[in-house]
């Protein structure tokens, strides 16, 4: 069965929208993640500019090249620790909501944040506050998608309240809509001191027995680990294993997208051929 295979678009230059669809189709990459705020070049976006008009002209944009904004990246620190900045955040986002059918978008995405106001590892993320204001926002935007028929996709990883499989199964849990889907990025979810293919596959398969059936878009990077450090890799060129991720989402997830991220040129065709290599 064969992949389906796309990228972050912003991770492709661009000085246009056309020039980036025509780009991504000259590729023959159909899905994409649309960060309007990193890959719309045109103007220097804000809330009060968004409108039927500008959503359509852009999903008319892609959809003429046969590409599907599988994600609307909306990436916001839905904890931000200034009141007043946390509110912009979680506006700007119900924004991208509300007009993401005319986007032709089938998610809108982000990752939960963190309690400084630039996002970074640090273990107070993990406490039981931490927890408990993500919930909060994410209650607040669910109740908006839901009047939208909109799915969110939300993002987890150690930098984030959201730091392990057992916490967004928890998440999904007390939320309780199908409104809320889930973006798997195992590397996300990886610490330097344990990269093994063992603790790989049990983050995989932790995912999907205590939320498979959420999971609805899978983010692909690589890695190596230098100097105690992970340092992101082009998608085949580090030590992420995916012969098992692919072999579960054939499987379990069959034409799920595999949005590429971190991988630029030189390296994307290379990375995609290196995919397409694994499929049986």
């Amino acid at each position: 069965m064969s992949l389906n295979i796309g990228i972050r678009a912003h991770d492709i230059e661009n000085e246009s929208l056309e020039e980036l669809a025509d780009t991504l189709a000259n590729k023959s990459i159909d899905s994409i993640q649309l960060a309007l705020l990193k890959s719309f070049k045109e103007v220097m976006l804000t809330k009060s500019m968004f409108n039927v008009g500008l959503a359509r002209k852009i999903g008319q944009i892609f959809s003429s090249k046969q590409i599907d904004i599988m994600v609307l990246g909306c990436y916001i620190n839905m904890i931000h620790p200034d009141e007043e900045e946390r509110r912009k955040a979680l506006d700007f986002f119900k924004t991208h909501i509300r007009y993401a059918s005319d986007f032709n978008a089938a998610t809108v995405a982000s990752e939960t944040g963190g309690v400084f106001p630039e996002i970074q590892f640090t273990t107070e993320n993990y406490t039981e506050d931490a927890y408990q204001k993500v919930l909060t926002s994410m209650k607040e935007l669910v109740a908006e998608a839901e009047k939208f028929g909109v799915i969110i996709a939300v993002e987890g990883g150690i930098n984030h309240p959201i730091y392990s499989p057992k916490m967004m199964h928890r998440l999904l849990v007390d939320i309780q809509s199908n409104n809320l889907q889930v973006i798997l990025d195992v590397v996300n979810y990886l610490y330097p001191e344990d990269t093994s293919e063992e603790k790989q596959q049990a983050i995989i398969d932790q995912a999907f027995e205590l939320f498979g059936d959420q999971i609805t878009v899978i983010h692909a990077k690589d890695f190596k680990v230098e100097d105690g450090e992970l340092k992101i890799m082009p998608v085949g060129q580090g030590e992420m294993n995916y012969p098992y991720l692919i072999e579960t989402l054939q499987r379990e997830k069959p034409w799920i997208p595999i949005l590429l991220e971190e991988t630029q040129e030189p390296h994307i065709d290379q990375s995609i051929k290196f995919l397409n290599s694994l499929e049986k």
